[in-house]
């Protein structure tokens, strides 16, 4: 059984108003939008289609949606953003960085809506500002580093004891990026100075591909980590059940940027709805697909947060949640 309630925090840029249906596009014509995207994900692309209903576009009837998935391998994305190009899709959605930094070299004219990236657009120079963001691109930004801090907190809220944390993460989009590398070097600024207000020790953990996770959590063991804090990062997400077996296999009470984890059976999670900002991102496309320029589209920041608690995981680690925290979460998995 689940109980839900939803609060809304952040900063909008700039809002989005479905229009009817019946204004989405001329009967008969069918659009074409393409998707770029590292894992897919069955939460994401049915938010996706939702968002896209609510402005009249259903798959099959008035667009076709063109996947292309990398799987996990960033190599892959310029081909596959070249393969969007020459279909002459109409409009590219892309989850990541990565697919981003693809599809932005792949077309400087067909316009590109980012529908969750957590880096600094800005200083990439991809985007002018993100009230105007003066090119082919436009979306929502996950620009959120402070969160690691926030995620730390709520764990050893849920787990007093923990005393040594293993932090997983992929450095992968670093090592391409150095505004990538200042952003994780900023997200880490502020999860190592919380872990020492809160008296912890991190040990990072680097993943680059699925092979990685069973030595990941092989150097947890090693390392004697009670703990777990997950940054956000599409392979992460992608993969939740298989990290949150291995994480209950290693009876690491364990917190995740975002609620899909969760729903695979990982214990807690804070972060953006990422299924909302897919939806979101629809409208995006509704409003390109009726004529409006991405340059002068606002990029909006999250504006729905989440604390998800899963009680049965907390059980299998005999875990018991404070209800203190219970009483705080947005939805509480029996």
């Amino acid at each position: 059984m689940m109980t839900r309630r939803t609060f809304l925090c952040g900063l909008t840029l700039g809002t989005l108003s479905a229009p009817v249906a019946a204004e989405a596009q001329q009967p008969g014509k069918v659009l074409r939008m393409g998707f770029l995207g590292t894992f897919p994900t069955n939460r994401h692309d049915e938010a996706l289609r939702q968002g896209l209903h609510e402005f009249g576009y259903v798959e099959g009837q008035n667009i076709a949606i063109e996947r292309r998935y990398s799987g996990g391998r960033v190599e892959a994305l310029p081909g596959l953003a070249i393969q969007l190009v020459r279909l002459k899709v109409d409009v590219i959605v892309v989850d990541a960085w990565a697919p981003l930094n693809a599809a932005s070299q792949a077309t400087s004219t067909i316009p590109i809506v980012v529908a969750a990236c957590n880096d600094d657009l800005v200083a990439t120079g991809l985007i002018s500002s993100l009230a105007r963001p003066g090119g082919n691109i436009t979306g929502l930004s996950e620009l959120t580093p402070e969160l690691g801090a926030k995620r730390l907190e709520l764990l050893k809220q849920a787990a007093p004891k923990v005393s040594r944390v293993a932090v997983l993460w992929n450095p992968a989009d670093s090592e391409r990026s150095s505004v990538n590398f200042r952003f994780w070097s900023s997200d880490w600024v502020e999860v190592r100075a919380a872990a020492q207000v809160l008296g912890m020790t991190l040990q990072p953990v680097e993943i680059r591909r699925p092979d990685d996770f069973d030595t990941a959590f092989s150097a947890m063991t090693r390392e004697r980590a009670d703990a777990l804090i997950a940054f956000s990062d599409p392979l992460i997400i992608s993969h939740g059940r298989r990290i949150a077996d291995l994480a209950a296999k290693s009876r690491l009470p364990a917190m995740y940027p975002s609620r899909e984890v969760v729903d695979e059976g990982g214990l807690m999670s804070y972060g953006p709805s990422i299924s909302d900002m897919f939806r979101r991102a629809a409208g995006y496309v509704g409003k390109i697909l009726k004529g409006a320029k991405p340059a002068d589209l606002p990029m909006e920041q999250p504006t729905k947060f989440e604390l998800v608690i899963n009680l049965k995981t907390a059980k299998i680690l005999g875990l018991t949640i404070p209800r203190s925290l219970i009483l705080r979460a947005d939805e509480v998995i029996r």
